[in-house]
């Protein structure tokens, strides 16, 4: 508590903390029974029956995403960040969570679903206005399915595949791709150096809801312990960066982090309120 009381954090958030938003993680307790391999860049820029998989699964999954609301977990870090104690959030995920807790200084790590890029005019679009396009597009197409996966997508047959239409951008006919990093895709420079500025210049690393496995997230955990900077780790399991970090602890990150700010509020006043 004191390492966050004192202010100046910097979060690194990962799936594990929009589980309780019932979206299932990669690596953690809801992440065992995941089946279908992400996409790949390489596979959804080579195939079009890649993107026709990737886009009909897409569409069955983002009425889940869309329907997803922060838990306590997101609020109770909007709130350390309302009472002046976060410098900002870099976060892995891409469901948007944070901005909808009320987290102003977020850094979408991997980008967003709410949104689609055109890979060829590099226009980018409303998820929203993808989705009434599709519909359009697919009329008599009704699947459903039980399985979401972390990056918002669903298990589905070939079968059910089978018929669904892919749309292209309306601007200029070429491919979309949710504004998302694919595996196999890098995330752009500027913004992987602002997430370091923003880890560099932070009085403490706090690591919510990741296993730190991939060096797409690790690599913060690895330049912080190289500055001095501690690092606190709350997540479910064992994590990457455990051996790097002053604080560990395992339990679900809902009731701990409002548990946090609890305890927080009789000792810390706001410093602003943005």
């Amino acid at each position: 508590m004191e390492l966050v009381g004192r202010g100046g954090v910097a979060v690194l958030s990962g799936a594990g903390l929009s589980t309780e938003s019932g979206i299932p993680d990669y690596r953690g307790p809801t992440g065992l029974a995941r089946r279908a391999e992400p996409m790949t860049y390489q596979k959804f820029v080579g195939s079009a029956e890649a993107r026709r998989r990737y886009w009909a699964r897409s569409h069955v999954g983002w009425r889940q995403m869309e329907r997803a609301r922060p838990n306590a977990g997101h609020q109770a870090v909007a709130e350390l960040e309302r009472r002046g104690l976060l410098t900002g959030i870099v976060t892995q995920n891409v469901d948007g969570l944070h901005q909808a807790a009320g987290a102003r200084r977020v850094i979408e790590l991997h980008g967003g679903l709410d949104r689609v890029v055109c890979l060829t005019c590099r226009e980018r679009t409303s998820r929203a206005e993808l989705e009434r396009r599709l519909l359009e597009a697919n009329p008599g197409w009704r699947v459903t399915s039980d399985e979401i996966n972390p990056d918002g997508d669903a298990t589905l047959t070939d079968e059910q595949v089978g018929g669904f239409r892919v749309v292209d951008c309306a601007s200029c006919g070429g491919m979309l791709k949710p504004d998302v990093v694919f595996f196999g895709e890098n995330v752009p420079r500027t913004r992987v150096d602002e997430c370091y500025a923003l880890v560099c210049g932070a009085r403490v690393l706090l690591v919510l809801g990741s296993s730190l496995t991939v060096r797409s997230g690790r690599r913060f955990v690895t330049k912080a312990a190289e500055l001095g900077i501690p690092i606190a780790i709350v997540n479910q399991g064992p994590t990457g960066g455990d051996a790097e970090a002053e604080l560990t602890l395992d339990a679900p990150l809902g009731p701990t982090l409002t548990h946090l700010t609890t305890r927080l509020a009789g000792g810390s006043r706001p410093i602003s309120r943005r």
